[in-house]
Formats: C-alpha cells, sequence, structure tokens
C-alpha cells in the first residue's frame, strides 16, 4: 500500500503477524526519525500501526521531511 495524502499529512497503514512485529518495526521507526528530526504521528492496535506524517512548522502541510520519511520507512518494511 502507498502513502496516501489526507487532510495536510501523509498516511499509511502496516499490519505484522503479531504485537511484537509492530513493535519492533515502531522501534525502527523511532530511531529513523529522530536521526532525521521529524517524528510521526502514531497509533498501533495490536499488529496494525497507522503512521501520519506532517509539517507542523510548515503550517500542518507535507513537506520534504515528511516525504523524505516515509521512503525512509518503506525501505525497512519490505
Amino acid at each position: 500500500m502507498a502513502w496516501t495524502e489526507k487532510g495536510g499529512a501523509l498516511e499509511k497503514e502496516f499490519e505484522f503477524s503479531n504485537f511484537i512485529e509492530a513493535f519492533s518495526f515502531l522501534t525502527k521507526v523511532a530511531i529513523i526519525a529522530e536521526k532525521q528530526n521529524h517524528h510521526p504521528e502514531i497509533i498501533n492496535v495490536y499488529n496494525k500501526v497507522k503512521l501520519r506524517l506532517s509539517s507542523h512548522d510548515l503550517g500542518n502541510i507535507v513537506g520534504e521531511k515528511d516525504h523524505a520519511l516515509a521512503k525512509s520507512i518503506d525501505q525497512i518494511h519490505h
């Protein structure tokens, strides 16, 4: 599934086999987000993760940082 632009943000949902796999993915996302100094909104329910990327400093629109983070996240989730 591709990232979709909705309400001034990029959104994507991910599904895993179980909670541990979902949380492991989120740990990797956290490390990447911290390195890029751009942090997603995260919703995690059991084996499902929803990420939302928006540039608050640009007025809650999709910016370059959002696209860069989305690309990095896609690289860890094949």
